[in-house]
């Protein structure tokens, strides 16, 4: 057993107190200790994809009790992508909230920001139902300090909507729990992922009712249509680092979907079937539909950038709803991509308005931007890789897409949205960069009565844009290293559809045991002989005596 595997939990969470309990006032020492963690992190990920990339599967049992019962952490190839994803991408986002001066809008960034990543590195590491439920929790106290850092009225809105939403899927992953718990015994998913596939399909309503709760619990983290309506607002009104870290916030629900169903819930299974050709895929087509329309229809550019998150989570998900291994594959490339380039996307919309004045980032006339030639430039980069435009990963990871759409039975209608899709977000992503950069003028419109006066963020000068522009490399470094980054994809999604050796790494490494003490006890005592006389007859009840 490896102690590396809780770090990534353990690091965060103990950086986050000590924060809070000791450097509350001082913000170079957050700046300094957040930022240390946070690399930190990325080399404990780096180590950690290294480990599982021929294949290793890693098992941390806390306390060293053994599966089933005990709480155990997992490495494999998939949760290692992951939370190497999420490390890589908190590094600009943290640096750009540093330079940006968001961060001192409030005391509690830091910490917050540190345990949010706990909560992320814990849902992609967890190999226990129950205590995904907790990282999502971890996960929903964060997110929610994040939105309404610097305070606002529209922003404590958002955030209260996000809340709301979040907790209606908190409680269908609670009833889903019970409902699992009480069919199978169990909640650690490899032990689970063997119970359910030796129910008989008359005997298995619960878990079928269990594994569609868990899929609506999914789609909520994931902004699936119909449970996308906290998206829009919560990512548009969210501070600018707080929406770029949000965008690998999505993607968690789409790796819960890919664990649980090909794990505990494989697409071979009788009782489940029909849950994504019936369900997931109409589902993923009407999320790209709805998002790209709503970039179309957006007047802001926030809005606008959020709209196009939902449309690429319909695209990811169109991908896994295929579930062979070059869907997954497809998507996972893909949900690399759009984290970064929604990142990308959300601190330029950042930098847009901190130089535009009252106009902010309405599609309405204003002065030219400050600066406006490099951040044009990095808006038009970031822009072709969002809609999918040639030769960057967006256009690459939609090729995957729809080669591995091949296979499916709506393969038409899967070519047909996410290529309309796409000419519509090229429409509307082309409007907002006329509209900002090539059409400005003189006139400036005065805020509506009742908006809040735009805030100016401090410093906006050479970090900010550095780690925008790291942002920017990430996409042309996956657009370069396709072929072994496929290479790896395709990889983590044969290991995902053969889990034996997730199932026997985590089913068969010794550690304690739940064992029967009255067995051990070479004297017994009364409630043991008690015990002994019900079950077993007076033989046995009087084998103590003769230990005498």
């Amino acid at each position: 057993m490896t102690h590396w595997l809780i770090l990534p939990i353990v690091l965060p969470a103990m950086l986050a107190a000590f924060m809070v309990l000791a450097a509350r006032y001082h913000l170079l020492i957050q700046r300094v200790l957040s930022v240390t963690g946070t690399l930190g992190l990325l080399a404990l990920a780096l180590g950690l994809f290294w480990q599982a990339s021929d294949g290793t599967v890693s098992l941390y049992q806390l306390g060293n009790w053994a599966a089933p019962f005990g709480i155990v952490l997992v490495a494999d190839r998939l949760s290692t992508l992951m939370v190497l994803l999420t490390c890589v991408l908190a590094v600009p986002v943290l640096l750009y909230a540093i330079g940006s001066g968001w961060d001192n809008r409030g005391r509690h960034f830091h910490p917050l920001f540190q345990f949010q990543l706990m909560g992320i590195l814990g849902a992609f590491l967890t190999g226990d139902a129950f205590n995904l439920f907790v990282f999502f929790e971890v996960l929903l106290i964060a997110s929610y300090g994040l939105m309404i850092h610097a305070g606002g009225q529209r922003r404590l809105r958002a955030g209260t909507q996000y809340v709301l939403y979040n907790l209606l899927g908190s409680t269908l992953f609670l009833f889903a729990l019970g409902t699992i718990y009480a069919e199978t015994g169990t909640l650690n998913m490899a032990d689970l992922a063997m119970r359910v596939a030796t129910l008989d399909a008359g005997d298995g309503a619960g878990i079928r009712v269990a594994a569609v709760l868990l899929l609506l619990v999914f789609a909520v983290k994931a902004a699936i249509l119909p449970l996308h309506f906290w998206l829009p607002a919560s990512y548009s009104e969210a501070p600018a680092p707080v929406a770029a870290l949000f965008a690998i916030m999505t993607k968690v629900g789409a790796y819960c979907i890919i664990r649980f169903y090909t794990l505990v819930f494989p697409p071979d299974l009788v009782i489940t079937q029909g849950l994504f050709d019936v369900w997931l895929m109409p589902a993923a087509l009407l999320t790209v539909a709805l998002g790209m329309a709503g970039v179309l229809g957006a007047k802001r550019a926030d809005r606008m950038v959020a709209f196009s998150v939902i449309g690429s989570m319909g695209m990811l998900l169109a991908a896994v709803s295929v579930f062979t291994p070059a869907g997954i594959s497809a998507a996972l490339y893909y949900a690399i991509h759009s984290t970064f380039a929604a990142a990308a996307l959300f601190l330029l919309i950042d930098v847009i308005r901190s130089r535009r004045g009252a106009a902010e980032v309405s599609f309405v006339d204003a002065p030219p931007l400050a600066g406006g030639a490099l951040v044009a430039g990095m808006f038009f980069v970031a822009a072709i890789a969002m809609t999918g435009l040639p030769p960057l990963s967006g256009f690459l990871g939609k090729l995957l897409i729809l080669d591995a759409a091949r296979s499916a039975d709506l393969m038409w209608w899967v070519w047909g949205v996410i290529l309309v899709g796409s000419l519509i977000a090229v429409v509307g992503f082309s409007r907002a960069g006329s509209q900002i950069f090539w059409k400005a003028h003189q006139s400036i419109e005065e805020p509506a009565e009742g908006d809040e006066a735009p805030v100016v963020a401090e410093g906006q000068g050479v970090l900010p844009m550095v780690a925008i522009g790291g942002l920017l490399a990430l996409l042309v470094a996956l657009t370069v290293a396709a072929g072994p980054m496929t290479r790896v994809l395709n990889a983590t999604a044969a290991q995902l559809f053969n889990p034996e050796r997730y199932l026997a790494v985590v089913l068969t490494t010794p550690g304690k045991e739940i064992t029967d003490h009255h067995a051990e006890d070479d004297h017994g005592d009364a409630e043991g002989s008690a015990d002994a006389t019900e079950d077993h007859g007076a033989e046995d009840a009087a084998a103590p005596e003769k230990d005498h």
